[in-house]
């Protein structure tokens, strides 16, 4: 649908090819997408900007003693029962996409900074092997 939707707003032909017209309208891919929605809810979730029961699916990680990773702001990740379903619940994915982040990041100060770092970097992973 995203694709057919680039066609008709770039006013090219159907098999021409559609990743230089997405790059151009800098749109992401469908899986870099749900990721940015993921991640943007993870951020709130974080802030105290989402919704109460959100905010509980999602614990930060607190080593029992001091480590180098006890100031990356990283998240608890939670192991799932089966791999189709249980990886795609939030519980499980927010943590491992939010510590797949670099900490330049998930140390952004507010959420404007946040989507505009987050949307770069998506956009970057998407379209760099092209």
């Amino acid at each position: 649908m995203q694709n057919a939707a680039a066609r008709v707003v770039a006013r090219i032909r159907k098999y021409d090819h559609i990743t230089p017209i997405m790059r151009e309208l800098h749109w992401l891919p469908v899986r870099q997408r749900i990721e940015y929605k993921i991640l943007l809810l993870t951020f709130k979730s974080l802030s105290d900007a989402a919704p109460i029961y959100i905010s509980e699916l999602i614990n930060r990680y607190e080593p029992k003693r001091r480590l180098r990773s006890s100031t990356q702001y990283l998240l608890e990740e939670k192991p799932s029962r089966t791999k189709t379903y249980g990886n795609r619940r939030f519980a499980v994915c927010a943590p491992k996409l939010w510590n797949c982040l670099p900490l330049h990041i998930r140390n952004a100060s507010n959420i404007g900074q946040f989507k505009s770092q987050l949307k770069t970097h998506l956009f970057t992973c998407a379209y760099a092997t092209d």
